[in-house]
């Protein structure tokens, strides 16, 4: 979501609130903290095993989204590249992690492990299959004052000629509170919020809260992408070395694919005929804006060749198709500019990125975009800006094949609109969400796409002020998302999320969520949500101070009462619990979650509960095999009145459910149908790592 998810006091706490002076030590000494409630290890960027000498087998070991693929299975997108994990590879270095603390580099990391390298240190990667391109996903420190640097990674296979990339942290280290600073010195930025950290708001606490500074520091990795030149075999090594004078760096994974060759298209109307410069000197949107006009009067296709195009703008699209040589070949570039007064919508700054027309307008149709990069200059979240990769209103239309990265959303659709269909893409490094449907998008369709390090919600339909109704979510490999959640649905109806893979999201959010929240309309009909797996989810709610569901639905603004189906879905490794259902405090006797119905389901490992129940209504349970479970199998606080009749919460059991852990079995007879089990707060004991059922 491009808005806060918070209010000026948002905590679910059922204490009075404590006004005393409190002196923050550290970020890191809370991330700490969160740490050992998170049951991982409590690392800063620093920790164990392979420390100082040569480690790994020398093997190739891929992964999907840090697990053994068999465990993933059927869910997620079908990517053209092998995942790869440091902490798996040879190396020299020091693993870090694994660690779930918010604020620390272990978190952020797929699998929250990864490989700190100082000069003079490598990770060396075995190649699965053939392979001429590699994707390096990385961090190194920001400038002191903020702001970034730049840094120098050598590549070499089987010690042949050396290539280097220049790694750059420019567009990661954020700081504070949403929506964030560049400046690892800032004051708190929002004074009037309630703060974990102090437990307070600090302008009405005396004396003022101090908090030490850089606070709650975040958003530390970026990847770089590099074709090889040439292709190398299975079993051949890449290996990344950090050279003398470098600064140190934090390697997280790697990605080799084998790219087909670039695509030529010459029945198309070529952008250099119009003037566009492939070598990135001279800005090229007037060209492509001809090149578009062109194609639409002689029914043409637009073809962009192999080049890097300057573009910092938005190029408008309607009724064209948009052809590149491929996203490793064609790339659209674009600084961030400033405008000399604001937009109607708010923006202070353009940036580089395809638009359809604006719904008021009419919006746009008939457009087709496959096949290219679209690079952005993105390095502060600014809400109201639209300098996103794809924007407006797009209906009866396909958008294949593109790489996004450094806009602030990847793809955001203001609807009005019908039939996207959206598949194929990566989208990777934003200040914000992923894609965004919001507003009366309908019949239409994200899928099988890839996303990773998002700063808010990968994947969201949001219905504001009118439903998102009869879409789909499907086959997407969710990872890292930095805020929030992976895949987020706020009211609508007749969606379907289904068989997506959604791993480490890192605070705020959870794998999968159901929201009403955010002005959004009621849910009605039905939402399924189908054949999910969720990997290492369920992050610490910093403003309540709880652990959330790795599936988490929430009743903030309206009852949520439609007919959800939750079916099929696999919960591996949840560091609270895998489901929880909620209410905010102040609205908890307003509003209820009902008619939701749990079938098929598998839980393997959670930290705490299966189920945790903060709100009244309840759920029904079918098939649901549950194992490692941490704590009691339901958490059943209700709405917390605590009534003589025991919670507000009810649970139904329809048979079939089986397994528990370290308390017995997780749905156990003395727990039905309302049983108050509350624990505010309830120890994690870290589950063992996911394995075949």
């Amino acid at each position: 979501m491009s808005r806060s998810i918070t209010g000026a006091v948002a905590r679910w706490s059922r204490g009075p609130r404590r006004r005393a002076a409190v002196t923050v030590a550290s970020a890191t000494a809370v991330a700490a903290a969160l740490g050992v409630l998170a049951g991982g290890t409590a690392v800063a960027g620093t920790g164990g095993a392979h420390s100082g000498s040569a480690s790994g087998s020398g093997k190739a070991v891929v992964t999907r989204a840090a697990l053994a693929p068999a465990l993933t299975a059927g869910r997620g997108a079908d990517v053209g590249f092998a995942e790869q994990e440091a902490e798996n590879a040879t190396t020299n270095g020091t693993v870090i992690g694994p660690g779930r603390a918010a604020y620390t580099l272990p978190a952020e990391a797929s699998g929250r492990s990864a490989v700190t390298l100082q000069p003079g240190q490598y990770v060396e990667f075995t190649l699965p299959s053939a392979a001429n391109a590699i994707n390096v996903r990385y961090s190194i420190p920001d400038a002191t004052g903020g702001g970034g640097r730049t840094s120098p990674l050598n590549v070499t296979v089987d010690g042949g000629a050396k290539q280097t990339l220049t790694l750059t942290s420019q567009y990661a280290w954020l700081y504070n509170l949403y929506p964030f600073s560049n400046d690892p010195a800032a004051d708190i930025l929002h004074p009037d919020y309630w703060v974990t950290e102090c437990a307070c708001v600090p302008q009405d606490t005396t004396p003022t809260p101090v908090f030490a500074k850089p606070f709650r520091p975040n958003h530390f990795y970026d990847e770089q992408r590099l074709l090889l030149g040439r292709t190398y075999r299975a079993g051949q090594t890449v290996r990344l070395s950090v050279p003398a004078g470098a600064a140190a760096t934090t390697v997280d994974l790697l990605d080799s694919q084998l790219v087909a060759p670039p695509k030529v298209d010459l029945l198309a109307a070529n952008v250099l005929l119009f003037g566009a410069d492939p070598t990135g000197r001279k800005d090229s949107a007037g060209a492509i804006d001809k090149a578009i006009a062109f194609a639409q009067r002689s029914h043409l296709k637009v073809y962009i060749p192999p080049g890097t195009y300057q573009v910092s703008r938005h190029i408008i699209v309607d009724h064209v198709t948009i052809e590149g040589a491929g996203s490793w070949y064609t790339v659209i570039k674009g600084h961030q500019v400033d405008l000399a007064t604001p937009a109607a919508d708010g923006s202070v700054h353009t940036g580089v990125g395809f638009y359809g027309k604006d719904a008021s307008a009419g919006g746009s149709s008939d457009v087709h975009l496959s096949g290219f990069a679209i690079q952005g200059d993105v390095r502060e979240r600014i809400d109201t800006d639209q300098v996103n990769g794809i924007g407006g209103s797009l209906s009866n239309s396909t958008i294949d094949g593109l790489y996004i990265q450094h806009t602030k959303v990847g793809m955001w659709f203001d609807g009005p609109m019908s039939n996207l269909r959206i598949t194929g893409n990566v989208i990777v490094d934003q200040i914000a969400d992923g894609i965004n449907f919001h507003t009366g998008v309908t019949r239409s369709s994200i899928s099988d796409n890839f996303l990773r390090n998002t700063g808010d919600d990968a994947l969201a339909m949001w219905s504001e002020k009118t439903e998102d109704a009869n879409n789909t979510i499907d086959h997407n490999t969710v990872q890292t998302p930095v805020l929030a959640n992976g895949i987020a649905v706020y009211g609508g109806t007749d969606n379907t999320v289904s068989a997506n893979l959604i791993a480490d999201p890192i605070r705020e959010g959870s794998a999968l969520h159901v929201g009403s929240r955010f002005g959004s309309e009621a849910f009605t009909g039905k939402l399924s949500i189908a054949d999910n797996t969720t990997v290492r989810a369920g992050t610490y709610e910093l403003n309540w101070n709880i652990g959330l569901g790795a599936i988490w639905f929430y009743a903030l603004e309206k009852n949520i009462g439609a007919d959800i189906q939750v079916t099929g879905d696999h919960f591996l490794d949840s560091t609270y619990n895998a489901i929880m259902l909620v209410s905010d405090f102040p609205v908890k006797d307003l509003y209820s979650i009902t008619n939701v119905h749990f079938k098929d389901i598998q839980v393997d490992g959670t930290g705490t509960s299966v189920l945790s129940a903060r709100v009244s209504g309840g759920a029904t349970f079918q098939n649901v095999d549950a194992r490692n479970v941490g704590a009691v199998g339901i958490n059943n606080c209700g709405s917390f009145n605590f009534p003589a009749t025991g919670s507000e919460f009810g649970v139904t059991d329809l048979g079939g459910n089986d397994g528990g852990g370290t308390t017995g079995p997780w749905l156990a007879p003395w727990e039905l149908p309302n049983t108050i089990t509350c624990n505010d707060r309830p120890d994690v004991v870290a589950p063992p790592a996911p394995s075949t059922w």
